[in-house]
């Protein structure tokens, strides 16, 4: 009976000693890598006038694949995201128009990867600040006039200042056609702004700019055409100015630059700003610093 026990116990032992050193075994199933990938790419706006988009940034990315787990995207503006469906509306955000390589790695079982990539160009509109898109077009649209009984409505000053310090228009003392322009501010679903003025035929031009406008002679009032709507392009000022003397926002006229009078200048930064006045600054064609303020009408 005893060498029965003891057996039994032996036994016992050993099969406890076999199943703890057997190795637990897992199985993952087979690495299979994504097959057929494919990768589609829409910009967002693109038509016969825009090529690259209508300035939203917005690119339609859509990638598919059998036996893909999830898709890690690589945007090609140095960020990157995991999309498990892998199709997104993505936004690019440097203003400009730029070349971007879209990366995709398809993830399947056991992280196999396949991958594809695609080039696209994106054109980005810069994006005005709400404070001085709300302000200059009301949401909509806004017509301003010059504000003639302003001091300073016009002014000269050397390029390196901010402030018309040769020359600064007491209130109601210049040409007449210099004061009955309308200037019409709008924007669209898109927040591209443009530009239409009715000059009422003429627009005042200095002497300096003349030439630049197709006419010969001094400050004078001009038959300048003012061209139809114009679509404007807006950036951060490029003038070195602080906030304490502008918004540090200008933009550029297309065509011959005119507002609501000439100095052969097309660039216009924004030194201030309400939803009833506007002080603007540009560098005219003599290489001076020009002044001009607005007002709703």
């Amino acid at each position: 009976m005893l060498k029965h026990i003891r057996t039994t116990i032996f036994l016992s032992a050993a099969v406890l000693l076999v199943t703890a050193c057997k190795k637990t075994e897992y199985k993952f199933g087979d690495i299979k890598a994504p097959e057929n990938l494919a990768l589609t790419t829409t910009v967002v706006g693109v038509d016969a006038s825009n090529p690259n988009g209508n300035g939203s940034g917005q690119v339609v990315i859509n990638a598919t694949s059998q036996n893909a787990l999830t898709y890690n995207i690589d945007f090609g503006d140095g960020r990157t995201q995991v999309v498990p469906s892998g199709s997104l509306t993505y936004k690019y955000a440097t203003p400009g128009t730029n070349d971007y390589t879209i990366t995709v790695n398809a993830v399947g079982t056991g992280g196999a990867i396949s991958t594809i990539s695609k080039r696209v160009k994106v054109f980005v509109a810069f994006e005005i600040p709400t404070v001085i898109l709300n302000a200059l077009t009301g949401g909509t649209s806004k017509v301003w006039v010059t504000d003639k009984d302003a001091p300073g409505h016009f002014g000269v000053g050397p390029a390196a200042l901010f402030e018309p310090i040769w020359y600064s228009a007491p209130p109601n003392t210049r040409e007449a056609c210099a004061y009955d322009d309308e200037i019409t501010f709008s924007k669209d679903a898109n927040n591209n702004v443009f530009m239409a003025i009715d000059n009422k035929g003429q627009s005042f031009s200095i002497g300096a700019a003349t030439g630049f406008y197709g006419f010969g002679g001094g400050d004078a009032c001009l038959g300048i055409n003012p061209g139809t709507n114009k679509k404007l392009v807006f950036m951060n000022a490029t003038s070195g100015s602080t906030p304490a003397v502008s918004t540090g926002i200008q933009f550029d006229v297309p065509g011959n630059g005119i507002i609501n009078f000439g100095t052969g200048g097309t660039t216009y930064e924004i030194l201030s700003i309400t939803p009833t006045q506007i002080h603007l600054r540009n560098i005219g064609i003599d290489g001076n610093s020009w002044y001009q303020k607005l007002k709703v009408k």
